[in-house]
């Protein structure tokens, strides 16, 4: 419960790794992330907490200084940064490239910050949670070209491809749907790099994605986007809309 009080997100996150390894190894991550969670966690795992002396007994124990809990606290120093890096170099091509086509621009977190939410422009859209890192408009934000995703793949496969390509093919049949159903002509993109692309089934399943309908999806890598996203994929159906 004290650490759930811990203003700092950074701390609050380290001391929670702490207390999954030192403290309770049966509670699940997921509940670790939110501090809300934390009178659940007591609730349901406080029985097979650790006795604090025992916890303070085995940390007395490690060596000084401690190299795997170091490794510990500081593998996760970048997490996210990547991905980052990602949105903002996308935002300034994209920016470099319609420079001279005045009707479009992109919005949305660079960096840190906020997902857009689906409903925040469409307040009828189904899903009150549909997090976007990006939107594609005219100026005023009247007229919405494209929307989509971006993400940084790591080199890992298994599970983490799994829910990456299943939750763009997700998002892609909620988001069509709706265009659908309000005759909307908006575009989806999802923006993806990194070294889990060379993982040729995950490829392949994104690949699939854009299949499912090329005229309103796309995917692409960041050397993609000169060659593949143009005014024209952008603009088309917008004359019946």
């Amino acid at each position: 419960m004290n650490i759930a009080t811990e203003r700092n997100s950074w701390m609050r996150v380290q001391l929670c790794r702490v207390f999954k390894r030192y403290v309770s190894p049966e509670t699940p991550v997921e509940l670790l992330k939110k501090k809300t969670q934390a009178e659940r966690i007591c609730r349901d795992f406080g029985r097979d907490f650790r006795a604090i002396p025992v916890v303070q007994a085995k940390f007395d124990s490690r060596p000084l200084p401690d190299e795997a809990l170091c490794a510990l606290l500081w593998e996760y120093k970048d997490r996210g940064k990547k991905g980052y890096d990602l949105t903002e170099r996308f935002f300034d091509l994209f920016q470099s490239l319609f420079s001279t086509k005045s009707e479009f621009v992109i919005w949305g977190p660079k960096r840190a910050g906020q997902d857009v939410q689906a409903k925040s422009i469409w307040p009828d859209y189904p899903n009150d949670s549909r997090p976007l890192d990006f939107v594609i408009s005219n100026k005023d934000k009247s007229r919405i070209y494209a929307v989509g995703l971006a993400r940084y793949d790591g080199d890992r496969g298994g599970a983490q491809e799994d829910d990456r390509t299943g939750g763009y093919k997700n998002c892609a049949d909620e988001m069509l749907a709706y265009a659908d159903s309000r005759g909307l002509p908006v575009k989806i993109l999802f923006v993806n790099d990194g070294p889990g692309l060379l993982l040729g089934t995950m490829w392949e399943d994104y690949s699939r994605i854009e299949e499912r309908d090329p005229k309103r999806i796309k995917v692409l890598t960041l050397r993609m986007i000169p060659e593949r996203l143009t005014a024209d994929w952008l603009t088309s159906g917008m004359e019946n809309a």
